[in-house]
Parts: C-alpha cells; structure tokens; sequence
C-alpha cells in the first residue's frame, strides 16, 4: 500500500472512532441559519478557558434546554439565569464571568450583526483572516475561540476550507500523516472536514489515543 493511501486509510479511521464534532456533540444541528451559528459561537465562548470540553459541550446544552438557542433568548434570559444552567452542567469558577460574557455577546450580535451571524460572514467578504478578527470582538473569543468556529464553520462556510487549528495539526504530524491544512483536506471529502478535525483534536486530548491509531 502507497504511502497516500495508507494516510487516507488512517484518516478513515480517525473519522470512524473520534470524527465526532463539539457542535453535534454540544446538540447544535449546523447550518448556516441564524439560531445553529449563534449556538456554534455560544459554545466556542464556552470552550474559550480552560475547562474540560465535555462540561463545555454539557454547558451548551443545558443553556439550550433552557431556552437560550438565540441572541435574543439568550440577553432576555437574565444573568442568574446563565448562571443556573451553567451551574447544573458543573462549568465551575467560570460560571459568572461566562455568564456576562455570553450576555454582552448575545446584545452584540443583535445590535452590530442583526442577530445573524451570516452578516458577520458577509462583512469578512470571504476573507478567513477577518472572519477570525471579527470574531474575536466578542467578549471571551480569543485565537483559540475563533479557530473552534472556523473549525466547526468550514462544512457550511466554504471559504473557511481548509481550517486546521494548531492543536489538530500536531496531532497529524505525531500520528505520521501530513500536517499542513491543504494536505490533510486532501485525505477526506469536504463536508468531512469539521470531523477530521474536531477527530484530531479529540486525538490529541484522550490518552494512549495516538499509539492506539498508530498501532492499528
């Protein structure tokens, strides 16, 4: 087997075993709607500290059952509010700063972009770089924040392709595939993207996961 398609063998893999994306796993259905981006930024916020991702993605999804799928639910919400449901998810030591970050957040998407996201994509005019300045105007939304979003973005905002975060690309180079984003986008089909690389991260994250790939 040639070395290509021994790498596209272990990107199979990785889709079949950890090609789950935060956002299926946070309950958002993604697609380029109003309610499903907001609910993709909301989680990035979530995912911004240092917390486990799964009590990030468990946030998320006790805000949603709580009503707050929208920038308007989520800023009439009440601040206490935030911070019961981010509380009953177990999201400690941050759940009041986070609280008003997703507050303040909720009003700027509703004041600056309409309460649609896809007037922030229409004001980057196709440019990666500036979705990614734009997004971290949002309170808590650092680097880190705006590579989640581009990363979980690029299967419905096209011009984010290939979005491979610093985190999934050492992932690849320590699992022997090739690590620049236009050679891994080589190894899936596009709508795999987002699952290639939350797959990586989740890689990178969960222990003996690497050899284990390695080893198969």
């Amino acid at each position: 087997m040639d070395t290509d398609a021994k790498h596209r063998q272990l990107a199979a893999r990785l889709l079949n075993r950890y090609g789950k994306t935060y956002a299926e796993e946070a309950g958002i259905r993604l697609r380029n709607a109003p309610a499903p981006l907001y609910q993709l930024l909301v989680m990035c916020v979530l995912l911004s500290i240092r917390i486990r991702a799964d009590i990030a993605t468990a946030a998320a999804r006790e805000l949603f059952a709580a009503g707050m799928r929208t920038p308007r639910a989520m800023a009439g919400a009440g601040w206490q509010s935030r911070v019961d449901a981010l509380g009953r998810a177990h999201y400690r030591r941050y759940d009041e700063s986070t609280a008003t970050a997703l507050g303040e957040g909720a009003e700027l998407v509703l004041s600056r972009y309409h309460g649609d996201l896809r007037n922030l994509r229409k004001e980057a005019d196709g440019d990666p770089d500036e979705v990614r300045r734009l997004l971290r105007e949002f309170p808590r939304i650092g680097p880190v924040g705006a590579e989640i979003f581009c990363r979980e973005a690029q299967g419905i905002w096209e011009e984010l392709r290939p979005a491979f975060d610093e985190r999934a690309r050492r992932a690849a180079q320590e699992l022997g595939l090739p690590h620049t984003p236009e050679s891994l986008a080589a190894l899936v089909a596009p709508d795999d993207l987002p699952r290639l690389a939350a797959a990586l991260v989740r890689v990178s994250l969960a222990r003996g996961a690497t050899e284990e790939l390695k080893a198969a």
